[in-house]
């Protein structure tokens, strides 16, 4: 199974590396289960929101075929979702990509895609108002950590994509592999303050 987490410029650090933890302690402690790879417009270095710099092994056009796409969010989504060329790649993936992810306000791309249409979705509390805007049939779930509608699983804000990925590989491979990985992670969901 192909995992691939899209980076690119201005994306918020934890919605990519939180799903990247999951899923990379995932593919290490288990090997030959899965594959994860970080793709982008390019290979090469992406800037993300707060200055962190990652490293795209892949471009759009060299990534291969992928059984899971993570779509994160952050300030760099905002340009997104009216860039034509990304949203028909997105689209393009939902037609190829049998389950697409997002966590905070990657779910604006999808919707500015129309691949919430009609759909139960979430996102970041602050953003919950653009993504009826943008699709007005959105079944929006203001206070959901995710939701899960089959191929099509958003997440709410930043750490909510920790949950999604663990809920993932649980749904994917099973609860007892999830429990061993948050258990590795030291992952307690209990706020501290």
């Amino acid at each position: 199974m192909r995992i691939g987490i899209l980076l690119f410029e201005d994306v918020e650090e934890l919605d990519a590396v939180g799903p990247w933890e999951v899923f990379g302690m995932w593919e290490r402690l288990w090997p030959g289960e899965i594959e994860l790879l970080s793709l982008a417009p390019a290979p090469g270095p992406v800037r993300a929101a707060k200055g962190l710099t990652f490293h795209a092994d892949h471009g759009l056009a060299d990534a291969g075929r992928l059984d899971v796409l993570l779509h994160p969010g952050g300030q760099g989504t905002r340009p997104l979702v009216t860039d034509e060329q990304h949203l028909e790649w997105v689209r393009d993936q939902r037609a190829q990509v049998p389950l697409m992810t997002s966590v905070c306000t990657g779910a604006l791309v999808y919707a500015a895609a129309g691949l919430l249409k009609n759909r139960p979705a979430t996102t970041h509390w602050g953003a919950i108002d653009r993504l009826g805007e943008l699709d007005p049939t959105i079944e929006i779930r203001k206070d959901a950590r995710f939701v899960d509608d089959g191929d099509m699983v958003t997440s709410a804000g930043v750490s909510a994509g920790i949950d999604m990925a663990l809920h993932l590989v649980a749904r994917l491979s099973t609860t007892e592999r999830a429990r061993e990985i948050r258990r590795f992670m030291q992952y307690d969901p209990e706020p501290p303050v």
